[in-house]
Order: C-alpha cells, then sequence, then structure tokens
C-alpha cells in the first residue's frame, strides 16, 4: 500500500491541568490532522485499500467528519466521492466537504436514516461503500495513534475517548494490545443525549436509542458497532457522560489552553478531565485523545456556548 493518507500528530503535556490537578495530563492532539480530525487514520487507509481493489467510486453515509476525511481520502486518490448526510449536518460542513470536489446528499434526520439510503445509492451508482466505523481497517487505521503516542510517553494510567460509533475507541484498544499496554483504565465519554456506549456497557447487550438529543452531533450514532461490545468483554471500559454545557464548556477550556477549536464531541473527553471524572480520581497520568472534528467553525462555536449558557 501507499503512504498512509494521515499525518503523525503530536502528543503534548498539559502544564497548565497537570498543575491544577497534580497529574500527568496528555493531549494525543488528532486536530492537527489534514481533515481536521482522527478519522482520516482509517477512513484513509479502507479509501486506500478500496482503490486497490479496484474502487471507481466511493460513497460514505457521516455526520460530518468521516464524509470530510473521505472526501479528502478521494481527492488524494483521484476517485469521485459522494458523502450522504443527515439533516442535521450543518451547512458550513456540507459546504467544506463540497469544497474538496465531493458531492454531498441529504437524507433522514439522524445519521442511521443517511446510512440506509447511502448504502442503497452505492448499489445504485456500482461505488464502494464506505463505512464511518465498522470496519477492521478502519480500525487498524485508528490505532495507529496508539504506537505514536508510545514513542512519546510510557503507558498512562488512564485514557479518555470520546464515543459516537465506537470506531475510535475500537481503533485505541487494538493499538493498546498491539503494544501490550494493559494496564490503561479505559474511559468512554458521551453526552447524555448520545449515550448509546453508556446504555450498551451496562446492558452487556447492543442498545439501539431511539432518539438524539445533544449538540455533540458526531456522537450521534444510535448503536455503537458489535465489536467494540466484544472488546467490552474483554477489557473493563468505564463509562463517562456529562451535559451539552459541560461538553462545551470543555472546547472553551482547550482552545484557550491550546488555541485550538474542537467541536463538541472532543470536548466530552476533555470534559472528563476539566470537570472531575470519578475514574480518574486515582490516575496519576492521563492521555485524552482530542479526536478534533472539522464542523465547527468560530460562528458555530460562539452559536452554541450561547445555547449552553
Amino acid at each position: 500500500m501507499s503512504a498512509p493518507l494521515h499525518f503523525n500528530t503530536p502528543t503534548y503535556l498539559s502544564h497548565e491541568w497537570s498543575r491544577k490537578q497534580n497529574k500527568k495530563i496528555y493531549y494525543k492532539i488528532e486536530a492537527y490532522q489534514p481533515s481536521g480530525s482522527f478519522k482520516i487514520r482509517g477512513m484513509g487507509a479502507l479509501c486506500q485499500q478500496a482503490k486497490e481493489q479496484g474502487a471507481q467510486h466511493l460513497v460514505c453515509s457521516s455526520g460530518g467528519n468521516a464524509g470530510y476525511a473521505v472526501a479528502y481520502a478521494g481527492q488524494q486518490l483521484s476517485l469521485p466521492v459522494t458523502i450522504v448526510v443527515p439533516e442535521s449536518t450543518s451547512t458550513y460542513m456540507k459546504d467544506k466537504i463540497r469544497a474538496i470536489g465531493a458531492k454531498v446528499e441529504v437524507e433522514g434526520k439522524v445519521w442511521d436514516e443517511a446510512h440506509r439510503y447511502a448504502l442503497d445509492l452505492s448499489k445504485d451508482l456500482g461505488a464502494t461503500y464506505i463505512h464511518p466505523f465498522e470496519h477492521p481497517s478502519i480500525w487498524t487505521g485508528h490505532s495507529s495513534m496508539i504506537e505514536e503516542v508510545a514513542e512519546v510517553i510510557a503507558e498512562p494510567d488512564a485514557i479518555v475517548v470520546s464515543v459516537g460509533g465506537g470506531g475510535l475507541l475500537c481503533g485505541v484498544l487494538e493499538g493498546l494490545e498491539r503494544i501490550g499496554w494493559t494496564q490503561s483504565k479505559i474511559i468512554a465519554a458521551e453526552t447524555h443525549g448520545a449515550a448509546s456506549c453508556a446504555a450498551a456497557l451496562e446492558k452487556d447487550a447492543l442498545v439501539t436509542l431511539d432518539q438524539i438529543n445533544t449538540i455533540a452531533s458526531s456522537l450521534g450514532a444510535k448503536r455503537i458497532t458489535n465489536r467494540l461490545l466484544e472488546w467490552s468483554r474483554v477489557r473493563k471500559i468505564d463509562s463517562y457522560l456529562m451535559s451539552d454545557a459541560a461538553t462545551m464548556q470543555a472546547c472553551q477550556v482547550f482552545a484557550n489552553e491550546y488555541n485550538i477549536l474542537v467541536e463538541p464531541a472532543c470536548g466530552a473527553a476533555l470534559s472528563a478531565v476539566y470537570h472531575g471524572c470519578e475514574h480518574l480520581q486515582d490516575a496519576e497520568t492521563i492521555l485524552v485523545i482530542v479526536c478534533g472534528g472539522a464542523s465547527v467553525g468560530i460562528d458555530k462555536f460562539q452559536e452554541l456556548m450561547k445555547k449552553t449558557n
């Protein structure tokens, strides 16, 4: 396979919050990826694989970031791309996806409905469907970030990851297993209005939410991938839930510290540190996956802050 489409990203020590909490708190800053989020790791790998297998057209359903990553990958691979987004996806994000050459179609109120339509559309177009989080190549692509972290720090006591469909956390867990980091506590962060992972962990079964009700739209999968449920049976995963207001406050705190704007879905993981997640009380070293997100510009960010104040 040709060179990956993602970048190696830095792992920073938060001097301010490490001092405030008397811990070592590290950020893996995936916001520096060319697509603005971690998604390009797995999506890029799967798109490259699809092209090698003869794909002529790529179709992806997405609330925003996965679609943007596939659009970027298609541009790099000279493949046409169609992204199907739900009605909840902002005009800002749709315009960003179009700006790098992909076609955008809108279908359904939530991602799950866009996903069903995109599956049918890919068949009609004779295109290859790129799932935003449900594929082993995606998880392996995401896992590469853990190998990069291991070049900088020793195994942390705890790792905090935002969870939507669960693809990122599956990648993190795969990476941890591959390098032999077996002791880190794993915290899955979600907002109350998109807590499909928390529900699945509680029931030890896949749970489909009736609805999504959160400003963190990138967390808005009604059900996690079964692979994450399988992981939870061999590696303990603790759930952490917070309000929309808390996740927006976390985004603001991070922006003030690092001058990086991330979306609410990313703020979910940051919130665990800034708002005193109980699972982190005994941890001396903490790694937060700063997953990034390209769907929130400054105007949207200010609008969301007003909504949650």
